[in-house]
C-alpha cells in the first residue's frame, strides 16, 4: 500500500469521504481567511482581529479557469507518468458559504473541455507527485 500524505501540511484534511480546506475566520468580524498561514492580509475594520481556525465549505461554484501549457520552473517537478510535463488545468471556485474565490488543480481524470462558468464544483483530493514511494496529495476541484 502506498503511503499518502498531504503536500503542504495544514492547508486541508485528509478525509478521503469529506474533505475540507482548512482556513482562518476573524473572530470580530468573521472575515475568512486562506491560507490558514496568510498573516498579512487583515479586515482594514479590525486589523488585528484575533483568528481562529475554522473547515471551509468543501462546495462551490467555477469562477474561472485556465489550462496552462508550460512547464513551471524549478522546483516543479513534472506530472507525466512517465516524468514529463503535461498540461494542467486550474480552477478558480467561489465557495458556497465564505463566497471567497481558492484557485487549486482540476482533479485528476477530469476533462476541462467539460468546464462552464458557474458549474457546481467539490473539493476532492488527489496525487500531486509521488516520490521516495510516498504520494504527496493535494486538494482538487472535481465536477460534480
Amino acid at each position: 500500500m502506498t503511503t499518502r500524505v498531504p503536500a503542504v501540511e495544514g492547508w486541508f484534511t485528509t478525509d478521503e469521504a469529506s474533505p475540507a480546506l482548512i482556513g482562518t475566520r476573524g473572530t470580530q468580524t468573521g472575515s475568512y481567511f486562506w491560507p490558514p498561514t496568510m498573516a498579512v492580509s487583515a479586515n482594514p475594520d479590525s486589523p488585528f482581529e484575533e483568528r481562529e481556525q475554522v473547515e471551509f465549505s468543501n462546495r462551490g461554484r467555477l469562477w474561472s479557469w485556465t489550462t496552462n501549457y508550460y512547464q513551471p520552473p524549478e522546483p516543479y517537478i513534472p506530472n507525466g507518468p512517465d516524468g514529463t510535463f503535461e498540461p494542467y488545468t486550474v480552477c478558480a471556485v467561489e465557495l458556497e458559504l465564505e463566497q471567497m474565490v481558492i484557485l487549486g488543480p482540476l482533479a485528476t481524470g477530469a476533462d476541462p473541455t467539460l468546464l462552464a462558468l458557474g458549474m457546481n464544483m467539490e473539493l476532492v483530493l488527489g496525487p500531486l507527485f509521488t516520490q521516495d514511494g510516498v504520494e504527496h496529495i493535494m486538494y482538487q476541484w472535481s465536477p460534480r
